[in-house]
């Protein structure tokens, strides 16, 4: 009899979602700035333009800042392969150059779906980043997808 990748997982989401498992520390300078904006090809000037009196970074910005770790230690394999299933950002306050932005990054949601190709269990990593001033500046979630 096989398992399903299901199997057990109402147990992993009690004992895993909410758990906190990094912390990381990413200093905000006007190059990483510029450089990400120029990635994406950005044109609007608050990002591209250092002089701006509202020069910021690209809304998307935190998308690119991982913590040391995609899961906590310890946390089950679920299903044999997995593939990135894509970001999503809310920005509460824009990033500016000089911040300091510290992270904690932590399993927000466990869940399955059934699809075409079968069954998945999907497992999304939250990172929070505040300022030094202590404001939330962005929340992003990114879902795996495992099967």
């Amino acid at each position: 009899m096989t398992s399903d990748i299901t199997d057990g997982l109402d147990e992993v989401k009690k004992k895993w979602e909410g758990v906190e498992f990094d912390l990381a520390t990413f200093e905000v300078t006007e190059q990483k700035m510029l450089a990400w904006a120029e990635a994406l090809g950005e044109q609007d000037p608050r990002f591209i333009d250092p002089s701006h009196r509202d020069f910021q970074a690209h809304p998307t910005f935190c998308t690119h800042l991982v913590s040391r770790r995609i899961l906590p230690e310890d946390f089950p394999v679920l299903g044999s392969s997995g593939i990135d299933g894509g970001k999503a950002i809310e920005l509460h306050v824009p990033v500016r150059c000089g911040d300091t932005l510290e992270a904690v990054a932590a399993v927000a949601e466990i869940y399955p779906k059934t699809g075409r190709s079968g069954t998945m269990v999907f497992v999304v990593q939250r990172m929070s980043f505040t300022n030094q001033n202590g404001e939330t500046v962005a929340t992003v979630d990114w879902r795996m997808i495992r099967n």
